[in-house]
């Protein structure tokens, strides 16, 4: 019998480790390092991410390629007059979808019309008080409020005048 070598447990091991490692490095998915671009200092750097946002166009190098968006084709319609009066209509199955996206949609500008009236409301109130703040400074009786002390301060004639043209500057943005 022939005696093996005390380096061929080593070299079998180290033949296994480098099949190991190459077997993995084939696994590996081809989605790193998608990105390349060159920075500021000209140096070249790969990633998963893209890059900065204050490197120029001009300088990115690699993108990743664009995952292709399947979309359902519908048969064309016959071209005789009756159909061309009679709009496309989607698969059934698709009429759920469509019955839905309506509803959203309708919701939507159901949503929108309520915040616009509350946004109405509140711009008529504003001119309400605004007009009526306008005249009571107009009238010339004295005015006194309240500071941020908590003392009471009476309105001068320049305090006055800035409060009338607040009052007319919301006047003129919510009363129209």
């Amino acid at each position: 019998m022939r005696a093996s070598s005390p380096e061929a447990p080593r070299q079998s091991a180290f033949s296994l480790g480098v099949l190991a490692a190459l077997v993995l490095a084939l696994a590996t998915p081809l989605a790193h390092a998608q990105w390349k671009w060159r920075d500021k200092t000209g140096q070249i750097n790969a990633s998963d991410r893209p890059p900065p946002l204050d490197v120029p166009e001009k300088d990115i190098l690699a993108r990743p390629t664009p995952v292709p968006e399947f979309r359902r084709v519908f048969p064309a319609a016959p071209a005789s007059a009756a159909s061309a009066a009679e709009p496309l209509r989607p698969p059934s199955g698709d009429r759920e979808l469509e019955a839905r996206r309506r509803a959203a949609e309708q919701e939507q500008a159901g949503k929108a019309k309520a915040e616009e009236e509350r946004l109405a409301t509140q711009r008529a109130e504003n001119c309400r008080r605004a007009r009526g703040h306008l005249t009571a400074m107009e009238s010339g009786q004295r005015i006194a409020r309240v500071n941020d002390k908590g003392e009471r301060e009476v309105l001068d004639d320049r305090a006055r005048a800035d409060e009338m043209r607040q009052a007319r500057d919301v006047i003129a943005a919510d009363c129209r």
